[in-house]
């Protein structure tokens, strides 16, 4: 089975399924091994990890392709790709989809917000036209291989018309043929209600740890008809925590003495690498005379 139709299947159960965010190959194969079923490529993360830079819509579609194509061959399971704004109008959707189902993306994440787009939960967000967000999601249908693939029709209105225009913008982008549709950043409990309850197609809910959205679990996401839980950069913030930690003890002890707890040993290193796979292909292909 293709990860198109398993992402498709995954979808359809609405479990609120939770999956996690990873800014490269690395961190995408952590999840895998913990037993993951699908990773989102975020958008935010590839900006922050490869860039050094926040998510202010400063990637490029060849950075992300690049990163989708690495995660794509370190691990199995289906990707989701945060692809922003599409990086253009309707034609650059075109593009944009035809790139990054080649890449390898089981589902691809486009949003209603002007360009340069920021992060869901950062103040100041703009977004185009309803009626050109319709024109984009058009051709992002029009432009997959693969009917499998899922496209992820993403409003921010929330934050700039309220909830009733975001749910409304969601309503269109479904009858524009959105697989799925992403209110962003809800602010209670009862929107994330409200957004299961109203909205017909397969919901996203966006767990952002410090953001607008209050986490109220699987369990009650499920109940309320979410079919993908994000928690796009939790593994993120995690690294970038105990990196600084580790890196200010050595810092001002000049050895790791005092955080080797906090340390990766070196064969769970290798280990989340799988480099026991790469040792059988050096065994099989050994040039022996």
């Amino acid at each position: 089975m293709r990860n198109t139709e398993k992402l498709r299947q995954l979808v359809a159960a609405r479990t609120a399924l939770t999956v996690p965010g990873a800014p490269n190959a690395l961190f995408a194969r952590v999840i895998e091994d913990l037993g993951f079923q699908v990773v989102y490529a975020t958008g935010a993360g590839i900006a922050n990890m490869s860039l050094g830079a926040p998510d202010v819509g400063l990637t490029t579609l060849t950075e992300v392709a690049q990163t989708v194509a690495m995660m794509a061959d370190a691990v199995d399971i289906p990707i989701i790709v945060d692809a922003d704004t599409g990086f253009g109008n309707a034609v650059n959707m075109v593009r944009t989809v035809r790139v990054l189902e080649r890449a390898g993306a089981a589902g691809i994440q486009i949003e209603d917000q002007v360009f340069p787009k920021k992060c869901g939960h950062f103040n100041g967000k703009g977004v185009i036209s309803c009626a050109e967000m319709v024109q984009k999601i058009k051709a992002a249908v029009d432009a997959r291989q693969d009917q499998n693939l899922q496209i992820i029709a993403r409003t921010d209105a929330r934050a700039v018309e309220g909830l009733d225009a975001a749910l409304e913008r969601a309503s269109a982008y479904i009858a524009a043929g959105a697989d799925i549709t992403f209110v962003e950043a809800p602010q209670s409990f009862d929107e994330l209600a409200r957004i299961g309850r109203e909205l017909p197609a397969p919901q996203v809910a966006n767990i952002v740890f410090g953001g607008k959205t209050p986490d109220p679990g699987r369990a009650v996401l499920a109940e309320n008809g979410f079919s993908l839980v994000l928690y796009a950069n939790a593994a993120l913030q995690a690294a970038l925590h105990a990196s600084r930690e580790v890196l200010e003890a050595l810092q001002q002890d000049g050895n790791l003495n005092r955080v080797a707890d906090r340390l990766a040993s070196f064969e769970a290193r290798q280990a989340a690498v799988a480099k026991d796979r790469w040792d059988a292909l050096e065994a099989k292909y050994r040039h022996e005379g």
